[in-house]
């Protein structure tokens, strides 16, 4: 499904991206053991808000809040399982928050040239990055306004789906909907930014330590 939508409505890795996931609910929780439409396919999951019956859409991004890969899975599946399928002829760097934390997901990306950054844990030491790093980990809201058009505007969510078919339809509508927008949130990044970037070398050439701020 995510290949159609992509031929479709065709974007590129610009090498500055982010990944985050967010909630589809498919009913009010009292009515999760009754519904017998997602019997089998949707679970549990908890988002920032609490527990909620449904699936998850995974979503990456590039700086101009163009959507460059997704996949939706059920809402239990962690948030790092489908990182390596989505990332596939990515290259640069990805930026995510802390519940993409994963020696073993870093030193796979890192061997597609891709580079993962995220946010540190409370236990966890700071490192140092460079400056334009943590200026980009920083813009990770950007992705975080698109999840919130996403459900508001495109109106990818919502808690009356008769049919599997249905709730697929209207997620894919809703994204492509979506790519029409006019305006998109941007990080709108100046040439001085870009040639900041460049200086950083979005290709990591050489062995890296996880990078967490």
């Amino acid at each position: 499904m995510s290949d159609w939508y992509l031929h479709l409505r065709p974007r590129q890795s610009t090498g500055i991206n982010f990944i985050d996931s967010t909630s589809l609910e498919i009913c009010l929780n009292y009515r999760a053991k009754r519904n017998k439409v997602f019997k089998g396919l949707a679970n549990w999951g908890k988002s920032s808000v609490g527990w909620y019956f449904g699936f998850k859409l995974h979503l990456i991004i590039n700086e101009f809040g163009e959507i460059i890969s997704f996949m939706i899975t059920p809402a239990n599946v962690d948030d790092r399982k489908p990182v390596p399928e989505m990332t596939k002829n990515f290259f640069g760097k990805l930026f995510g928050d802390r519940g993409y934390i994963s020696q073993k997901l870093f030193e796979l990306l890192l061997q597609q040239n891709i580079q993962l950054i995220t946010t540190l844990k409370k236990n966890m030491k700071n490192r140092l990055i460079p400056i334009i790093d943590k200026i980009l980990l920083r813009k990770r809201s950007l992705i975080e306004t698109v999840n919130d058009q996403l459900k508001n505007i495109s109106q990818i969510q919502h808690t009356r789906h008769r049919s599997v078919c249905n709730f697929m339809v209207n997620v894919i509508a809703g994204l492509i909907a979506y790519t029409y927008q006019d305006k998109k949130p941007s990080l709108n990044l100046t040439t001085q930014d870009l040639n900041l970037l460049q200086e950083e070398h979005l290709f990591p050439s050489e062995p890296l330590a996880l990078t967490i701020i």
